[in-house]
Formats: C-alpha cells, structure tokens, sequence
C-alpha cells in the first residue's frame, strides 16, 4: 500500500504514527500533487489525504468521523494515560485506512424488489443500504452486489422485523485472502467471499427452503469458480426463527463450495467455522500478533484465556516454541476450528497444547497454574471479576500454591461441575508435559483490549494491588473511522520501578 509521508521516526517523547493509504482509494481520490513546481497547490495536509470519502457517511452508524482516519482523537488520550502508568514509548500503528473490514455482518430488509442490505441507522432498526462502503474489503461490496441482484430475480422476501415474516434476515460476509498460489502481494485484493445466508426457518425443512437452495446455487453460477469473476468462496445457511435481537441461530448448513475457510495470521494457518469469532480486521490482527509474540519468551508455558478457536495461543506454540499452550474459552462452537488449525501446525512444533471448553472466570487460579505467561483478550465489557481478583491477589496466591505442594496429603476426586466439563470437552495435541515447577505462577500477563474504558478500569486495579506493573504498550487501528482502539499491554510482576530504584542505591555504594 502506498504510504502517506507521516512515517519518519519522531522523536522518543511522541508517539509513532503511519498513514496507509488503499491503492483502491488513491485511484478514486488523485495523490496530492508534487511540491516540486511552485505553481502547483502545496500537499494536503494528512486529515484530508486520509479521509474516508464515503457517500455513506452521514446515514451509516459503522463510521463516525470522516477525518484523520490515521489518528482517532482517542490515540491523544492513550498517549496521556500510558505517560501518567510510566510507559512514555507507546506506539500506535494506523494500518490499512480503506478497504479494511474482512468479515461483516449485514441486515437484510425492505422488499424483492428494492433490498435493503446494510446496517441500521443510529438508534434505530431502519437499515442504510451502503454499497459502497469504503471499510469492506471491496469484495464483499461485490458480494452484497450479487446477493441483491439474486434477492429480486428469484423474489426472495427480505425480513420484516415488525410481522416476523419473510425469508432472508442478514447476511455474513467473510473474505478469505488464503491463496498459496498467488503471490503474496496479490492475495487480498484476491480474496474470495464466504456467505452466510441467515434464513426464518427452523431448518432446511421449511417450506422456504427451495428459496434458499435457489438463491445459494444463483450465488454459486454467478460468483463460484465457473464464473466469469470468480467471486464466492462458499454458501452457508444459518436458521434463524427468534423475535429477540441476536443475528445467528444454533442450526448451520454448508450448501455450496470448500466448506474449510483457512486465512494466515500470526505465522500459522488457521481454520475458521462461520459460527466462530473472527477479527474484522485481518491484517491489523496479523500485525498485532507478530508484536505480541516477541513478549513471550521461547519454551514458555502459557495460558490463553478467552481464546476462542485458540489463533493467539497456536500462534504462540509455532512461533515461541512453548512448552505447553492451554487454551480456555466459553463457546464450544469453537473446538472444531481449534482442531482444525492445530492439525496444520508445522511438524517440527513440538508443544503440549489443550483446548479446553470452560469459563476462565470460575477458579481463574486452575488455569493461571504451572504458567508463565497469561494471554487475555477478553470482550469489550473486560475481564472478569474474579479473575481481576486473582491477578491482584496473586501474592497470597503464590505462598498458599507453595504451601499446599509442600505438604503431602492424598490427591480428592474432583467433583466441581466445571472443571468436570472442561476435562470431557477437552482437546489435547501432543503429550501432556509436567512444568519445571507445576504450582508455578504467572510472571509476564498480556492484555488484548477492544475496550479502551474498560481496559482503563481493569489497568488501575491490576496496578493498585501493586502486584503488577505496566512495562509495554501498543495501540493498533483496528476500526478506521470510529473512536476506538485496539490496545497490546504487557505486565510483569511486581513493582518495577521500586526495584531499579533500590538496585540503583546499591551500586552506588558499591562505587
């Protein structure tokens, strides 16, 4: 991607800015003009060169500044308050500007005739069509193309939300930029699309179900590999009848294409079910990761909590060569593409790694054991409370772990129902390893924040425990065009500037 001239390394007191630029976007808004002839205008500034340009802007509720997509107002205030924590080096990375969102979730209203396929307007469920928006990765805007034309040549019923009658009620666009067989440059303008038809049925067995199987092969003939553009990568179903608010159902059907969905983040290669999560942004994730990485050191034992399919821990065991990886999380949905992903590890990775299906806020301490590193990327409400107290209280934690292995007694059945359901659920990959000291504690926590406010909160009680101290933080542009922020913060144990200051003391007594 062309690079917009905000990249040179400022000095050690301000933070490290980039400005990406889409080749796509440069092409619709001209380069600013050369400064080398006098009678040319001089170089707009940055606000206008990285602006959204979206027709969409005023009605969408996806976006809510046009301007400085390279620098949200927000990145001032994590500057600040980093500063204030002892982190004066905070960097922040604005990554891809346009183009950007790899996975979207769409409703799906009005009529045949006239379909609405977009996101509802503010405080409201009136939807905004938005067919060209300038966050999808542009194949997703050509899908949505696509399915419109097939909702009204085969009069397929959007949803009415006020009657619960019709057919379609969203759609799920996920781009898969995995092709080996393209060069690397090449691969995600490339991308191919996976549609999720969310359908008011129960299932497959609904009267309507001939609509569907119609509109999934008309997706299929016109965007599939025969095509003229080679457009779709596969057609799902998902059944949804509830009147309430969530998008998906319970019930998935694959109808069309490679019912494997693979993408590359995080130097691995990882499944992905359309029931699982999945960052929107994939090439901020993928850049996240490789910092994320260099904080963990080689052959660690580490504990990923709120680890969904498992993409941060695997990662993790490929790239650091862990000791052991357990990976905790509360979807069971997720245990598929967990094996999925783990089966393509390279052979050499040679780690313990388990899935476990499991709530990380019941007994936190259970999963915090025999680890060296916690990897948390809760959701945007934060993290748990219990497992907050766990970390602040990891003091008495760690005399009463050491206490208890010190004193023989018979190991109890365990009876806790939790715990009883992570065990059956489990995935184990490779050989279970004893750790160098089992009742070890964690001394390095990284924290992944999709919640600025509630990572703030969450930041102040680690620290005021003075169990924890901040050592590194990083912020990511994962939602160009909104005021939020992606943030990467490692923690060590104890207090670190205490302890320079007292090995400070001692050398100069020894001089």
């Amino acid at each position: 991607m062309p690079l917009c001239l905000l990249s040179t390394r400022p000095p050690s007191s301000l933070t490290l800015i980039t400005c990406h630029a889409s080749p796509g976007a440069l092409r619709t808004h001209p380069s600013p003009p050369s400064t080398t002839s006098l009678s040319l205008p001089p170089t707009p500034p940055p606000s206008l060169t990285c602006a959204l340009h979206c027709p969409h802007f005023q009605s969408c509720s996806g976006c809510t500044h046009e301007f400085n997509l390279h620098r949200p107002i927000i990145v001032d205030e994590a500057t600040d308050f980093f500063k204030t924590l002892g982190v004066s080096d905070f960097t922040f990375d604005t990554c891809r500007l346009w183009e950007w969102r790899c996975r979207a979730k769409l409703a799906v209203r009005g009529s045949a005739e006239s379909p609405l396929i977009g996101l509802y307007q503010e405080g409201t469920h009136n939807v905004v069509d938005i067919p060209q928006c300038k966050a999808h990765h542009p194949n997703i805007n050509a899908a949505v193309e696509l399915l419109r034309r097939g909702i009204t040549e085969l009069n397929v019923e959007p949803y009415d939300e006020d009657q619960g009658t019709g057919d379609l009620r969203y759609v799920q666009m996920a781009v898969t930029t995995y092709n080996t067989s393209l060069p690397a440059s090449e691969r995600y303008r490339n991308g191919k699309v996976q549609v999720s038809l969310v359908w008011n049925s129960r299932n497959e067995n609904s009267p309507n179900s001939e609509k569907l199987n119609a509109l999934a092969n008309f997706l299929w003939r016109n965007g599939g590999p025969k095509s003229n553009v080679h457009l779709i990568h596969s057609v799902w179903a998902n059944f949804q009848t509830s009147t309430n608010n969530i998008i998906f159902g319970n019930r998935w059907r694959h109808l069309l294409g490679e019912r494997d969905f693979w993408e590359h983040v995080g130097g691995i290669d990882i499944a992905l079910a359309p029931s699982s999560f999945g960052q929107a942004n994939t090439r901020a994730f993928d850049i996240l990761l490789r910092k994320l990485q260099k904080y963990v050191p080689f052959g660690a034992s580490v504990a990923d909590l709120y680890a969904g399919a498992g993409v941060i821990g695997l990662s993790l065991a490929a790239t650091r060569k862990c000791r052991s990886v357990k990976c905790i999380e509360i979807n069971k949905e997720s245990k598929l593409s967990f094996e999925k992903t783990a089966d393509r590890l390279p052979k050499i990775v040679d780690s313990s790694i388990s899935w476990h299906h499991a709530d990380a806020s019941k007994e936190p301490l259970s999963w915090m054991v025999g680890s060296d590193v916690i990897v948390v990327d809760p959701p945007r409400k934060g993290l748990d409370t219990s497992l907050v107290d766990a970390l602040q209280n990891i003091k008495s934690v760690k005399h009463k772990a050491k206490s208890s292995s010190e004193s023989p007694h018979e190991v109890k059945d365990e009876k806790r129902p939790w715990i009883l359901r992570a065990r059956e659920d489990s995935v184990q990959i490779g050989s279970k390893t004893t750790s160098v000291d089992s009742q070890a504690l964690p001394e390095t926590l990284i924290y992944i924040s999709c919640g600025w406010d509630s990572f703030k909160e969450d930041c102040k009680l680690l620290l005021s425990s003075k169990a924890w101290h901040l050592e590194k933080a990083h912020g990511y542009n994962f939602f160009p065009g909104t005021q939020s922020i992606e943030v990467l913060a490692v923690f060590k144990r104890g207090q670190g500037g205490l302890k320079k200051k007292k090995l400070g003391k001692k050398k100069k007594k020894r001089l």
